[in-house]
């Protein structure tokens, strides 16, 4: 299924970026609406729904870790050598994505609700996790790259929008109190998820492995291993994980990263109970406003442009700065409730979803760049290796932050299924909403000023890449090449691109 030769068209980033409505769409629905369905409609408390969402994510953190190695060795398998290591995922992921109806069934008890929500956890980790290393393997070119990551972007934030549009109109057909409006909404997504996630399969390609290393996977692969082999085996994977923190530029993007999704989920957990018991408006308002995520569908594009031009960092900087002023407003009409507060909310969200899609669209479109920068210190592609440890690291963050507004919700005295909250409860719910959501965009803003990978820097990285390939010498470097490449791994020039096989395993 390797396709060397073609070229990345804007179809190709299409069918490429559309699983991204399921990754956009998906985690929007539960950011937003699981644990207000669960205290709602299937009769837990704070704390139950909130562990349902904790436990399930640190179980599937710790699978998705093995699903990137998996992915990056697949190849020694029949199957990943008929359908590709990467590729494969997508195509059976397709038609268990079905499974998301499950989540969506109300009065059911506690264990039913963890093993459907574990279980749709695990099926999108084995999507979502070989799928964003494709654009890595399809191309090698910043420009291309950055076409598809837009591509993605712009599916994501459409698959947002229908997560929060879809709902909102369901809501106000069947009514705030009932429940049929979530299954409904959960078997439209299920089977609109199916479609994407196996249009993605047929529109991507994996990129050509040298005879060489074909070889080299297959001859491992007959390696009988015994018992203590294997446990051997998965302690030099453990070991491995820990190597991509010795980069230095992902460990900074993974610091971007965690803070800020873990602040916007934060904000969009407790966005609806705001609304609802904060503000004394119906949920149907609350989706409605969050709805208004189809801005961010031409700002990704823009946002497209600007990384070219601004770069990463400054794109961070913006997005962070527009979330918080517009956090500050909606506190601002929650202490003052004026008379025109429906408008002045559909106004502050709008602008607060102008830096929500800048939030999401850079990480993403950084990450296919951070295996380059691994690649002048180890000499491998470890694509898989680091969106296995993205995704461990970031639905670790989302369970500890979902817990804790469950536990911030319970103690603060929210009562489940009630009309009416008491002020101790309203206040939890206000401060967690501006203050806990404003703190993790005010770290990964501190963050974001210290990162200095961008279109200029990876293009200089890149050409070193390849000079070394064709037999440069390192004592050749050019002295602003060798501070980029100092400035992103976090190496001395000399440990970078090691000699041989022993000098190599010390750099991993």
């Amino acid at each position: 299924m390797s396709r060397k030769d073609r070229k990345v068209t804007l179809r190709t980033s299409i069918g490429f970026g559309l699983t991204d409505i399921m990754g956009g769409g998906a985690f929007t629905i539960i950011g937003a609406w699981l644990l207000f369905f669960f205290t709602t409609f299937a009769g837990l408390s704070p704390v139950q729904a909130a562990s349902i969402i904790a436990i399930a994510r640190i179980v599937d953190a710790v699978i998705a870790l093995f699903v990137g190695s998996l992915s990056d060795n697949f190849f020694k398998y029949k199957l990943g050598r008929m359908f590709g290591r990467r590729r494969f995922f997508l195509l059976i992921g397709s038609p268990l994505m079905l499974t998301y109806v499950l989540l969506w069934v109300s009065g059911m008890n506690y264990w039913y609700y963890l093993f459907t929500y574990l279980l749709f956890e695990i099926i999108a980790a084995m999507v979502l996790i070989p799928w964003e290393t494709l654009p890595s393997e399809m191309t090698k070119d910043f420009k291309e790259r950055t076409k598809m990551s837009t591509s993605r972007m712009f599916l994501s934030g459409t698959g947002t929008f229908l997560a929060t549009f879809v709902p909102g109109q369901l809501i106000a057909y069947f009514g705030d109190n009932n429940a049929n409006a979530y299954l409904i909404n959960g078997a439209f997504f299920a089977i609109l998820f199916a479609i994407c996630i196996f249009i993605s399969y047929k529109s991507s390609w994996e990129n050509k492995l040298s005879p060489e290393e074909e070889k080299a996977i297959l001859e491992k692969a007959n390696e009988t291993k015994g018992f203590g082999e294997t446990l051997k085996a998965i302690g030099s994977v453990l070991k491995e994980f820990a190597t991509t923190f010795k980069i230095k530029s992902f460990r900074k993007h993974l610091g971007i990263y965690l803070f800020s999704f873990t602040g916007k989920d934060v904000f969009n957990t407790v966005f609806i109970y705001f609304c609802i018991f904060a503000l004394g408006t119906s949920s149907t308002l609350g989706a409605n406003l969050l709805s208004l995520s189809i801005i961010g569908i031409p700002v990704t594009i823009l946002a497209g442009f600007l990384i070219v031009k601004v770069g990463p960092a400054n794109l961070f900087k913006i997005a962070y700065s527009i979330m918080i002023l517009c956090l500050i407003g909606f506190y601002v009409i929650y202490l003052t409730q004026p008379s025109s507060m429906i408008v002045l909310l559909f106004i502050i969200a709008g602008i607060y979803q102008v830096g929500r899609s800048i939030l999401e669209f850079t990480p993403w479109n950084v990450f296919p760049f951070i295996p380059d920068i691994d690649e002048i210190v180890t000499r491998q592609r470890r694509e898989g290796l680091f969106a296995a440890v993205m995704t461990f690291a970031r639905k670790s963050s989302v369970a500890i932050a979902t817990m804790a507004v469950g536990l911030l919700l319970e103690f603060g005295g929210f009562v489940e299924g009630s009309a009416t909250q008491t002020p101790e409860a309203i206040h939890t719910i206000v401060y967690t909403l501006v203050i806990g959501t404003s703190l993790l965009l005010v770290i990964s803003m501190c963050i974001a000023f210290t990162f200095k990978l961008n279109k200029k820097t990876h293009e200089i990285l890149v050409d070193e890449i390849d000079r070394l390939k064709n037999n440069g010498s390192k004592a050749d470097v050019n002295p602003k090449t060798k501070e980029v490449v100092e400035s992103l791994t976090g190496y001395a020039y000399e440990n970078v691109w090691p000699e041989d096989p022993i000098e190599k395993e010390n750099a991993s």
